[in-house]
């Protein structure tokens, strides 16, 4: 599989995990998968992008980007999506969601 840069470099650690999507199975699983047509395919070719090779499964298939923020319960607390790619929430609204479920302690931490 091909790494991108920011693949390779030392991951910082985070207060929180991140998901990393190999196969797309997750974002399947949630409808935000889709297969890219002929015309696209020949553009990033053209641009040296071998997203089949990069997926490491053969395949031309991308994520709507999404950003879901899930509480230690496993409740969906916000989602943003979007097939826009250029349309995407502003990172300020996902921390403030982020330290609201900080402040707020869950049930499990209740009892």
């Amino acid at each position: 599989m091909a790494r991108t840069p920011r693949e390779t470099e030392e991951p910082t650690p985070l207060p929180f995990e991140l998901l990393r999507d190999f196969g797309n199975r997750v974002a399947e699983a949630y409808g935000l998968v889709f297969t890219l047509p002929d015309d696209l395919r020949e553009i990033y070719l053209k641009f040296g992008i071998d997203l089949a090779r990069g997926n490491g499964d053969g395949t031309w298939r991308l994520p709507v980007p999404a950003r879901f923020v899930i509480d230690r319960a496993g409740i969906i607390r916000a989602v943003d999506a979007d097939p826009d790619y250029t349309r995407r929430s502003e990172p300020a609204r996902t921390v403030e969601i982020l330290e609201g479920l900080h402040a707020t302690p869950s049930a499990k931490e209740r009892s």
